[in-house]
C-alpha cells in the first residue's frame, strides 16, 4: 500500500528540467507524496507520448492519494473492528484527553482526530494530529496499534 518517493522517481522521465518547478525529479516525486505538487506538473509526461505507458503506470499508483487526508493517513473502513486502539494510544488524545483516551476509556474530547462511530473509526479532526501542518511530525502510532492493518500512510 505504501507508495515511496522512489516508485513515483522510477517511473518519471527522469530529465530534470525544471518545468514542474522543483530543481530534480526526485524532488518532485517528493512533493507529488507530499501533495504539493500533482503529477500533471510534469510537463514531459503529459506532453510527449514516449512517456505515455510510465503515464498510465504512475496515475494508477498515484490513486490512493485521492483518498488519504492531508496527513497521509487512509483508513480502511472493511478491515476496521472498531476496536480504538489507534484512538487510546494517539499521544494527542493522550495528552489532552487525560481521563478519556489518555486513561484507556472512551474518548471525551469534543472534537478529537479518531473517533469510533457505528463500529469503525472515522477522522474528525485532522488539525490537532501532530502529522498535519508545515511543522508535522511523522507519527505512526495509530497505524502501529491497529491489529487489522486498517490504518496505512502514503509513506508506509
Amino acid at each position: 500500500m505504501a507508495i515511496t518517493p522512489m516508485e513515483i522517481y522510477k517511473l518519471l522521465p527522469k530529465t530534470n528540467c525544471k518545468k514542474c518547478g522543483e530543481p530534480t525529479c526526485m524532488s518532485f516525486a517528493f512533493k507529488v507524496i507530499n501533495r504539493e505538487k500533482q503529477i500533471e506538473d510534469c510537463k514531459p509526461l503529459f506532453e510527449e507520448d514516449k512517456y505515455a505507458k510510465q503515464r498510465e503506470q504512475l496515475l494508477k499508483l498515484l490513486e490512493p492519494l485521492k483518498e488519504a487526508t492531508e496527513t497521509g493517513l487512509i483508513v480502511d473502513e472493511s478491515k476496521c473492528t472498531g476496536c480504538a486502539n489507534c484512538i487510546v494510544v494517539c499521544p494527542v488524545h493522550a495528552a489532552e484527553d487525560p481521563y478519556g483516551a489518555g486513561s484507556g476509556l472512551g474518548i471525551k474530547m469534543e472534537n478529537p482526530i479518531l473517533r469510533v462511530e457505528d463500529g469503525k473509526v472515522k477522522v474528525i479532526n485532522l488539525t490537532i494530529c501532530r502529522r498535519y501542518g508545515k511543522n508535522r511530525v511523522l507519527c505512526v502510532a495509530c497505524r502501529e496499534n491497529c491489529p487489522t492493518d486498517a490504518i496505512s500512510f502514503l509513506e508506509g
